[in-house]
């Protein structure tokens, strides 16, 4: 590949911040090790984008990663390039699955879904407004956790008594601490929870987005989802549509109470929650590096160096939204910076389809908890938060607040 030593990757995801340095100080591209995968960490964001819609690059291991067969039997992300969904689809594949499942998250559906949002949201701050004032609570566990996952089950139609399993396995999935023999048993437990599901919803269809896929066939060639495509569609619904959106809520509030300045810009009008969002996006994207895709050809680099044929690419989203040629000052979180772009929600066809939902529930949530809780701070320093175990999800294990309700003012 290079003679460049390796740069490995921690999965334990201890320092991300000092990672993306690293990263970008070796170039726009660079060999990392991933879990022992050799693969090219792109992290400019120019080049990332460049390749994100080069036809050139693919997501699809089987048909393009010569490594494919003799890595996914033993790798602790094995799932991540074996599942077969929209995620690891290339070209015409691609196309045919997006095309099936946009409808389920369309612009327009997303925002029928407003009211059902804020109405989850505010049981939930109901119960922490339970509690007396002053209680220190785990907001990840009470409030950023069960938030998206309860929008998502509604949406999948994920009994309500199951869904806390469904997290729990859908967790695992973004721990790259765990060794190839617990993953290959979690993605066991997983599978048999999704094949549950589906029988469940061929019995008694509903007015659920599983119901949905299960009925939809395509407009162009009248084919439907396999059972592999539907089972590995829902899962990555599921997956997608919570831990991402998870970690977001996470470290929204992380920066707001450890920056109370920009608490502030939002309610002296200097900026908004949307613009609060974004900047969490830029700073702290929920998937910091996302594996893989493979080059299908010679990929010249601008530092002289070669991509080639047939070798790893791994998206290092969180570095590329760091680096300095898309923004000035860019370790700096700055909601009223005027641009905010970034890559959190990917760039070209495998743009997520579900950043519109993602977008509102994070909104949503900001910006009713902070009415609700004002005066609230860490009840940790900000070095004393653990990060999750993870080189791909980007939060903390957990997130201990002080909560202070609006009817209670703040120590002089």
């Amino acid at each position: 590949m290079s003679e460049q030593p390796l740069l490995v990757l921690d999965p334990t995801g201890s320092d991300p911040d000092a990672e993306h340095r690293a990263l970008l100080a070796r170039g726009p591209a660079t060999p990392v090790d991933v879990l022992g995968v050799r693969a090219w960490s792109v992290s400019d964001p120019a080049l990332l984008k460049r390749l994100l819609t080069s036809p050139d690059v693919s997501k699809d291991g089987r048909a393009h990663w010569p490594a494919y067969a003799e890595t996914v039997a033993t790798w602790p992300l094995a799932l991540w390039i074996a599942v077969e969904n929209m995620f690891t689809a290339y070209g015409a594949d691609h196309s045919r699955l997006r095309r099936m499942i946009a409808p389920a998250l369309s612009a327009r559906r997303t925002a029928v879904l407003a009211a059902d949002i804020e109405a989850l949201v505010t049981g939930l701050l109901d119960e922490l407004d339970a509690l007396p004032p002053g209680t220190t609570v785990d907001l990840r566990a009470r409030f950023a956790h069960p938030l998206p996952i309860a929008v998502i089950g509604r949406l999948m139609g994920l009994p309500a008594d199951r869904r806390e399993e469904f997290r729990t396995l859908v967790d695992n999935v973004f721990a790259t601490h765990l060794t190839a023999g617990e993953q290959a048993a979690n993605t066991a437990s997983l599978y048999a929870l999704l094949a549950g599901l589906v029988a469940a919803k061929r019995a008694e269809p509903g007015d659920d987005l599983t119901s949905m896929l299960i009925a939809t066939r395509d407009v162009e060639d009248g084919s439907v989802l396999s059972d592999a495509e539907l089972r590995d569609t829902l899962l990555l619904m599921i997956s997608a549509g919570y831990e991402t959106t998870a970690n977001v809520i996470d470290q929204a509030v992380t920066t707001l109470l450890t920056h109370p300045a920009q608490l502030a810009h939002v309610r002296e009008g200097r900026c908004t929650w949307q613009d609060v969002v974004e900047e969490t996006l830029r700073h702290e994207p929920p998937v910091k590096h996302l594996p893989l895709r493979y080059a299908r050809a010679d990929i010249p680099l601008p530092d002289g160096r070669t991509i080639r044929t047939g070798e790893a690419i791994i998206a290092s989203y969180g570095a590329a939204n760091r680096h300095p040629d898309l923004h000035e000052d860019p370790e700096r979180f700055d909601a009223t910076r005027p641009g905010k772009e970034h890559l959190a929600f990917g760039h070209g066809v495998h743009f997520c389809l579900g950043a519109p939902l993602a977008r509102l529930e994070v909104t949503t949530a900001l910006r009713l908890f902070f009415a609700r809780f004002p005066h609230s701070g860490l009840a940790a320093r900000p070095e004393e938060l653990t990060r999750l175990p993870s080189l791909i999800s980007n939060g903390h294990t957990t997130l201990p607040v002080l909560l202070r309700p609006a009817r209670e003012a703040p120590a002089s």
